[in-house]
């Protein structure tokens, strides 16, 4: 790579969600040259359907930045203006996939900010992965983008411990924080021409696909910690869910919160253990106690809170 030392360079910045804008206001605060920010079109939310902006663009017009929302990244019209703001380099952070046309165009080319220590959990859901799969370590990796997702050579690469008890929501925030000096730490990497970036080995990795209704199912018959790794894993969005049967019907309920017993028991996997102040659920080894649950349709609640207006009876039971 051709050597630019001491010079300031022209960054477009890619992003959507507040896990980007720490990136972005990251870079603003250490004096970087942010020439254009692109991010989601608005979109109708909620039983409103009122038009939500992205919280990048929140910031990005707090700051009066030049801002773009291309509804497609192929238009020619889009590419050409990004053509026209001369970019040195673009920085990447929870964005959309990019075609070649546009990740090729800056002199220095474009690198993202991924949430795991690739080539481990390549993917749409890397910090819920690591926490299901009871990681106790992960990090934030900048890697520069090529022709395939996440496999592109790598920058840097920063560690964290995953705590015991850390929810996916717990560890998206110190990611979200670590990965934000990492970006601005490559940045001022590639402006000094003092990198040398690392081909990923893709001979073994575990994946992080995206998550969806059937891999947040709950399996009662699984070992009490990947049970409770599950749950904490997709906690508090998107949650992990079961059934409840009942005497009365079937209701979908979300299992938000939970610790874990180790105990041993006879009863089947599911089975309920219900007091006035607990609710217990038996695993193969143990119990995963419900700390706070949603059934569909109804507000989040505490066990407690719970328990005051429902009633277990014998059979219900998880399935």
């Amino acid at each position: 790579m051709k050597e630019h030392k001491n010079e300031s360079l022209r960054i477009v910045f890619m992003g959507t969600p507040d896990f980007a804008v720490a990136s972005l206001k990251a870079l603003v605060e250490t004096g970087h040259d942010i020439v254009g920010v692109i991010t989601a079109p608005d979109k109708p939310a909620g039983r409103g359907r009122k038009i939500r902006i992205s919280s990048v663009k929140q910031y990005a017009l707090q700051q009066e930045l030049r801002l773009l929302q291309p509804t497609n990244l192929k238009d020619p019209s889009f590419l050409d203006e990004l053509a026209s703001i001369e970019a040195d380099l673009q920085i990447v952070v929870a964005f959309r996939m990019l075609p070649q046309a546009v990740w090729q165009m800056p002199r220095l080319g474009t690198f993202n900010l991924h949430a795991s220590l690739l080539p481990q959990y390549r993917g749409a859901a890397p910090i819920n992965w690591a926490i299901i799969k009871g990681e106790t370590r992960t990090g934030v990796t900048t890697f520069f983008i090529n022709e395939e997702i996440d496999t592109g050579a790598i920058i840097r690469q920063k560690e964290v411990d995953i705590l015991e008890n850390e929810t996916a929501g717990d560890l998206h925030d110190k990611l979200m924080v670590l990965g934000s000096r990492l970006v601005v730490e490559t940045a001022g990497l590639i402006a000094q021409g003092s990198i040398t970036p690392l081909e990923q080995s893709s001979a073994s990795f575990t994946p992080a696909p995206k998550l969806n209704k059937e891999n947040c199912r709950i399996d009662w018959a699984q070992p009490l910690e990947s049970v409770y790794n599950q749950i904490r894993g997709l906690s508090p969005y998107p949650g992990a869910w079961t059934l409840l049967s009942t005497d009365s019907g079937t209701l979908e309920c979300k299992i938000l919160e939970s610790g874990k017993l180790l105990e041993k028991h006879d009863l089947e996997p599911g089975s309920i253990e219900a007091s006035k102040k607990e609710i217990r659920v038996a695993v193969d080894n143990g119990y995963i106690k419900v700390e706070r649950l949603q059934l569909s349709g109804k507000r989040k609640m505490d066990a407690v809170s719970f328990l005051n207006g429902f009633s277990f009876s014998k059979n219900d039971r998880f399935k």
